[in-house]
């Protein structure tokens, strides 16, 4: 059967540099407007509008370079810091000796603020606190003294990019945090399928080997006896290893990649009873309502392999002569398939011990089946009176209601 690829991205970067896109431009519109409003304290406007020339050329051209990491290179950090750091110190050049000593804006006013977040989104708060060492110092130079809104501004956008800067740092650990968090998940449930298959046919195989060997004696006792060793250590196996999946952080300004392969579902729901049909037989009765009872194709086929393990379990522990009935009931939401036999129930504490020596039929050929799809089993048992095991799914899977 085809397979498909389902890629989960997790990023917070991604939000950061579209939002330094956009800061870059609104910084420079608002930049050109101050100086078209108070052009008339420009003792060199001609200076200026040079600058201004090359700012709009580089911010429009370089917007490609501020929407992710790999495109963000230290070329280009250096030379944009550059950029603003030239139009910090052209500011003296350009204004008169009143529009620097009342506190005007510098040439790239709060643009410049965009380059040194640049710096603290790609490289975090050490690269932030280097970028806006120079800033100080060039808006220092640019106004001759330390004043007071100086310092403030200096300090500003100081501790505001190295805050930013460790936010992402922080960030990047969470992500990859999650990540692991979720290749691990997969990693468990794909060993919890894959469990249930093995358990569905192999361990099966095995047992009746087993049996059967014990039986007939001689070397087909010596053959039984080699099936249940490995029958032994197939369970061991089952319960306790885990199956990696492919995850990989393809490209750090996309964030963590966790890739899961699960099997598609096929078009259209199906008809539950067409699935179970086959489990009736001379010993075992099937019930179901007249009308179709439609479920998604995966969970109609989780549901009916959960009903052959209990049936199967049946076979196993209550004996060739146990009946076993089938009760198929469709609700508004949910689906319930009750599975009742006749045999001698199940001592208080076995399904326990069971699980505990690896015998994880009830555990994952019913139980975990139905976990996956958001439904449940419960497993009623009284010695002596017979086994009941109600399984009951939402017709609305617990993976389809993600999707959509």
């Amino acid at each position: 059967m085809a397979r498909r690829e389902r890629v989960m991205r997790m990023s917070v970067e991604l939000p950061l540099w579209r939002a330094l896109t956009g800061y870059r431009v609104l910084t420079l519109l608002y930049a050109v407007g101050l100086f078209a409003t108070n052009h008339e304290n420009y003792d060199r406007p001609g200076i200026a509008l040079a600058y201004y020339a090359v700012l709009c050329v580089w911010t429009l051209a370089t917007l490609p370079r501020v929407q992710n990491e790999a495109a963000c290179t230290r070329r280009f950090l250096a030379v944009d810091l550059g950029i603003a750091l030239v139009g910090i110190l052209l500011t003296p050049l350009a204004v008169s000796e009143h529009h620097i000593d009342t506190g005007g804006p510098t040439l790239p006013s709060i643009w410049t603020a965009g380059s040194v977040l640049a710096f603290a989104i790609k490289g975090g708060w050490r690269w932030a606190a280097l970028a806006s060492t120079p800033v100080a110092v060039a808006n220092l130079i640019e106004r001759g003294q330390p004043a007071r809104d100086t310092v403030h501004n200096v300090i500003l956008v100081w501790v505001a990019s190295i805050a930013i800067g460790y936010v992402v740092e922080v960030a990047r650990a969470s992500e990859r945090t999650l990540a692991r968090a979720l290749e691990i998940e997969a990693a468990t449930r794909e060993r919890e399928r894959l469990a249930r298959d093995i358990h569905d046919s192999v361990l099966q195989v095995l047992a009746m080997v087993q049996r059967r060997g014990a039986v007939l004696g001689g070397e087909a006792a010596e053959l039984g006896r080699m099936a249940g060793e490995q029958e032994v250590a197939l369970r061991t196996l089952v319960s306790g290893g885990l199956t990696r999946v492919s995850w990989a952080s393809e490209d750090g300004a996309k964030g963590a990649v966790v890739r899961a392969v699960d099997e598609p579902d096929t078009d259209g729901p199906v008809d539950l009873r067409a699935l179970l049909a086959p489990f009736a037989a001379a010993r075992v009765s099937l019930a179901d309502p007249g009308a179709p009872v439609e479920l998604d194709a995966a969970a109609a086929r989780e549901l009916a392999a959960a009903v052959g393990a209990a049936l199967d379990n049946v076979r196993r522990h209550a004996g060739q002569d146990a009946r076993a009935w089938i009760l198929v009931e469709d609700e508004p939401d949910e689906v319930v398939v009750t599975v009742r036999d006749d045999g001698p129930g199940i001592p208080e504490g076995r399904l326990a011990q069971a699980e505990g020596e690896g015998r994880m039929g009830v555990a994952l050929s019913i139980r975990g089946r139905l976990r996956e799809l958001g439904g449940s089993a419960d497993l009623i048992s009284v010695p002596g009176q017979g086994t009941e095991v109600e399984l009951k799914v939402p017709k609305v899977s617990r993976g389809k209601a993600g999707q959509r």
